[in-house]
């Protein structure tokens, strides 16, 4: 099951007292599946997948297997600076239901290039399901070089990667030399369209938990090769994919499903609510994607 198109890195609903809201996370599957998207990726950054504990992340995995039912592929979160964690982690996804699994470069102990491969390469000898590694160095503190990505590539059960450097020319130098079936995914929505028209195959998306129906068909269109209808998409979208960044992702995300009515605004400690005085700016933003009513 090769991965394409557009995926939702998805927000996890928490109650206010901090625990996971199960019927939220439930409803929020069955929306996204009904919107059409093609992939779901729970336990991501997005997910707020640090501040779970190995339970929390199995059930949150569990949950939004269940519900997919096996109508799109569940990429779950699996990732460590630890590499033996990360093996525990992925174990435990496999055994959750998850179709693939996402392994972020490890954060703050910042391994050199060899180090990466030897961390990736450990933990795809070490599960079956089919990794997408992620390279978001604004998070990690190292970036995920194309050549490392390229030999990494070469490594059985490594099909994919989550490209979320910024940098459009490292990403066009994976894509122009992977071997084939292995696929590029944007990591930034507002370098999906960029990093399609230069053979891409689609994004893991942190805007589509809101747009997703309009998320996914700015990728459908460009993966058709229909760039006019994609930039249409594209352009009504960008004031949304710039209000999604305002603060720290997830909290203008989380703040726009709240508005939207489909969970709490509720976050664990250390990230806290959207700060108020950026809600106009988020709402004008939604109103133009199409995801909320004019006031």
């Amino acid at each position: 099951m090769q991965l394409a198109g557009c995926g939702t890195a998805l927000v996890t609903p928490f109650l206010r007292d901090g625990a996971l809201d199960e019927a939220a996370l439930r409803a929020f599957v069955e929306w996204q599946i009904g919107e059409g998207i093609d992939f779901l990726v729970p336990c991501g950054s997005t997910g707020e997948a640090a501040t779970l504990d190995l339970d929390e992340h199995r059930r949150v995995v569990a949950i939004t297997v269940e519900q997919a039912a096996g109508r799109v592929p569940v990429v779950a979160g699996a990732g460590s600076n630890d590499t033996r964690r990360a093996i525990v982690y992925s174990r435990a996804m496999a055994a959750a239901g998850a179709t693939h699994l996402l392994h972020v470069a490890p954060m703050y102990n910042k391994p050199p290039q060899r180090g990466l491969v030897a961390h990736f390469r450990a933990i795809a000898e070490a599960v079956d399901l089919p990794i997408v590694i992620y390279n978001v160095p604004g998070r990690t503190a190292v970036n995920i070089e194309a050549a490392t990505t390229l030999e990494l590539a070469e490594v059985p059960g490594i099909v994919a990667t989550k490209e979320a450097s910024g940098d459009l020319a490292q990403i066009t130098e994976v894509i122009r030399h992977r071997p084939p079936g292995f696929r590029v995914l944007s990591g930034d929505d507002a370098l999906t369209l960029a990093v399609i028209a230069a053979g891409g195959d689609g994004v893991i998306s942190v805007v589509s938990n809101a747009t997703p129906r309009r998320m996914r068909a700015l990728v459908a269109r460009a993966c058709a090769g229909d760039l006019a209808g994609a930039r249409a998409d594209h352009l009504a979208l960008t004031p949304w994919m710039r209000a999604a960044f305002v603060e720290s992702n997830p909290l203008p995300v989380k703040a726009a499903l709240h508005l939207m009515g489909r969970m709490g605004p509720h976050h664990r400690l250390p990230l806290v609510p959207l700060a108020e005085r950026h809600l106009p700016v988020l709402r004008a933003s939604l109103v133009a994607a199409g995801a909320v009513p004019p006031a």
